[in-house]
């Protein structure tokens, strides 16, 4: 009898101790099918974004990250989506209803991630991205897997934001990036006060001011040399990605604030063109009064620009003069 009892209290134990484990090693949805969140042994070296029919993988090189294996990424938006790999979790599921209606209905097509530590595959899912939250998202394992809303602790913004395939998004958020030495001229024109346009030239590092009359005299030289200076670093705070087709022409329709042209020693043009970006403020449309709509010759994107970032550059010419 002794004996039968020591068995079934070894049995019992036995049976504890698994349970035990289960719990507290399995997700309550189960960990193979909503266990997001990468743990590299020491770093995520590689991230793969597949989907609308285009790949982009960003790579580790020494220090950096490169964009496709080419160009340089942006530091901020490559340690936001490290985060958002290392620390997702689970917010709420997703009922079979929302995930048609807001999913399937619509005929979101999954962005698929994958991760890798060196050769090593650390995670792979998919990322719905939808407004029906706001964290931006609504996330699968595999296509046969329960779907989730996912976030980062501490985190309440649109982490669906950081899953891009658009390479602009990737690379620098910089507009100028030129010495005083790079510089051969300058010129802004204001096209809401014409007289207060100007234009600088470099002549061996010998400067001329000029308004619409010709050259000017009389002004500050160190002026002149400080507004050159702030051209060595003129960021804009994010692409305007969501603008379409017929918007962009019709603001492209409309008379800009400003024009900022750059002509550089090695013979490059970059134009920058900026207008007034609309806001809805209490329920009424009206102007910005802290940001603009920028765009450049070189691309047919629309960005956005802080006046603090531009205000710098928007100098009348009777800046460079003594008051």
């Amino acid at each position: 009898m002794n004996k039968i009892l020591i068995r079934s209290l070894f049995l019992f134990i036995v049976i504890g101790l698994v349970l035990m484990i289960l719990l507290i090693t399995r997700s309550p949805f189960g960990k193979t099918n909503s266990s997001f969140a990468s743990e590299p042994k020491e770093e995520i070296t590689r991230i793969e974004f597949t989907g609308e029919g285009r790949k982009l993988f960003l790579v580790k090189k020494g220090e950096s990250w490169l964009i496709n294996g080419k160009s340089e990424a942006r530091k901020s938006g490559v340690l936001f989506i490290l985060r958002i790999l290392k620390e997702i979790k689970i917010k709420s599921s997703v009922s079979t209803e929302l995930f048609a209606g807001e999913i399937t209905g619509k005929n979101v097509g999954p962005i698929k991630v994958k991760v890798y530590e060196k050769s090593r595959l650390l995670k792979t899912f998919l990322v719905y991205k939808t407004r029906s939250n706001i964290y931006g998202n609504i996330m699968k394992i595999k296509e046969s897997s329960k779907p989730f809303i996912v976030y980062v602790p501490g985190y309440e913004g649109d982490i669906g934001s950081g899953f891009m395939l658009n390479e602009l998004f990737w690379q620098p958020y910089t507009v100028f990036n030129l010495l005083p030495s790079e510089i051969a001229s300058v010129s802004l024109e204001n096209l809401s006060d014409t007289k207060s346009s100007f234009t600088i030239l470099n002549r061996d590092n010998h400067y001329l001011l000029s308004g619409a009359a010709g050259n000017l005299t009389g002004w500050d030289s160190s002026l002149v040399v400080r507004y050159i200076s702030y051209f060595a670093w003129v960021p804009f705070e994010s692409w305007a990605l969501e603008i379409g087709e017929a918007e962009k022409k019709s603001i492209e329709a409309q008379q800009p604030l400003y024009r900022i042209t750059i002509n550089t020693t090695t013979g490059r043009k970059r134009v920058l063109t900026l207008w007034g970006m609309m806001t809805v403020k209490s329920g009424a449309k009206g102007i910005d009064s802290d940001r603009l709509l920028g765009k450049t010759e070189e691309k047919d994107e629309f960005f956005i620009m802080r006046y603090f970032d531009i205000d710098p550059l928007i100098k009348k010419i009777s800046y460079f003069f003594p008051q």
